[in-house]
């Protein structure tokens, strides 16, 4: 959820080896920026967007039809990043969209006692076999940080609800919680950490469900800097409703050595798993793939918003998904932060959130050009200690 402050020496060594252990990776795939939108679609200013002060962040896209359906988190008002709305959204042409609902709402209670005071991370997936859209989000707890903890939003845990509609188009709900499905406490990996359960996405390979989940150890390290690491780790199902286990003997994920949030999963025509989520490097949205949907590649990332007159984002944030248009195209759209005047965690001025998008495509094998640092199709991601987000 939130970016860490972290030694960026170390990371940057390790973030090299792990990019050279994908390029090898025997599929080869990468995300190519095809198209940058150069401004944002959903801004604070937006028409159905009156009363969100601080903007927008995460969340996921899916399209139906002719439709785009947006699920986001909507930070409200004070606190910032406790009082939070769940909202959702739609539009014809991704550039216009109307705010139609809110799914649900924070507390914004900071005390600690009120184990959802905030809201994030509205994740809608499809049950076909019950022909039911499920959502599933993050609640947390909230109290102002001490001098050793960040505490803003800690004890995450996943909920899930069901769309009282029934089909596809009942995407839009009224949702209903049907309970907990993930949460710190006995069960919980050696890895996972005071923010409790920070992201749940759910897939389906051959029948059983599988999830990305994660957490981070959001302990201070010293004055401005989060001890992290901000990690992914796998569950599994029967069902999507549950029960759900921990995969501990393959947790965490090796994707990320420092930090990965919110991977979000598109299954490919050809079975292969793709996966999109925010990333360490400036500028860009981490990727990965999977050939079984279980054991997945080294992470990628691609630049979405490269050095211009498009750059409209000082610190681009949570991709929602893949959307697939045709032709091994996709929208990504993003959420990034404006007027940005102060670093995480200290978030006195923090700017305002606005969703914007790109076009990517996938490219395979004879696509890539082998040269170290150079490309024709493809944005590389320049590996340097200075290329780092907030």
């Amino acid at each position: 959820m939130r970016r860490p402050i972290l030694p960026l020496v170390i990371v940057t060594a390790t973030c090299a080896s792990f990019f050279l252990i994908a390029s090898a990776e025997k599929e080869n795939l990468k995300l190519v920026l095809v198209e940058q939108r150069p401004t944002p679609v959903i801004t604070i200013k937006s028409q159905g967007a009156e009363g969100i002060r601080y903007g927008f962040e995460g969340g996921r896209v899916v399209k139906i039809g002719g439709t785009y359906h947006l699920f986001t988190s909507e930070m409200v008002g004070d606190p910032f990043w406790v009082k939070m709305k769940l909202g959702y959204w739609t539009s014809k042409d991704r550039v216009n969209w109307k705010r139609v609902s809110t799914v649900f709402e924070s507390s914004g209670e900071y005390a600690g006692k009120d184990p959802r005071a905030a809201l994030w991370s509205p994740l809608p997936v499809y049950e076909d076999g019950e022909d039911l859209w499920n959502l599933f989000y993050v609640a947390y707890r909230s109290q102002p940080s001490t001098d050793t903890k960040w505490l803003n939003n800690y004890d995450g845990m996943i909920w899930r609800a069901i769309s009282a509609a029934k089909g596809s188009n009942g995407i839009g709900g009224p949702y209903k919680d049907a309970g907990i499905v993930m949460q710190p406490g006995p069960d919980s990996d050696s890895w996972e950490g005071l923010q409790g359960t920070d992201s749940f996405f759910p897939y389906r390979v051959d029948g059983k469900w599988y999830a990305f989940f994660g957490s981070a150890n959001t302990e201070m390290k010293d004055e401005g800097t989060l001890r992290g690491p901000w990690s992914v780790g796998l569950g599994a199902a029967p069902e999507l409703a549950g029960p759900w286990k921990r995969l501990s003997e393959m947790n965490p994920l090796k994707i990320e050595p420092v930090f990965i949030e919110n991977p979000i999963v598109t299954k490919l025509e050809d079975g292969t798993y793709l996966a999109v989520y925010d990333c360490h490097t400036a500028n860009a949205i981490g990727f990965t793939y999977s050939t079984d949907g279980i054991r997945w590649a080294a992470g990628q990332a691609v630049v979405i918003q490269p050095k211009g007159k498009g750059r409209w984002a000082d610190d681009v944030r949570t991709p929602l998904g893949l959307v697939p248009e045709g032709d091994d195209t996709f929208t990504v759209f993003y959420t990034g932060y404006e007027n940005v005047k102060s670093q995480f965690p200290d978030v006195s001025e923090p700017g305002d959130a606005a969703v914007g998008f790109v076009t990517v495509k996938l490219s395979r094998g004879s696509d890539l050009v082998t040269e170290r640092g150079k490309a024709t199709k493809t944005v590389m991601v320049s590996i340097d200690p200075g290329n780092k987000k907030r």
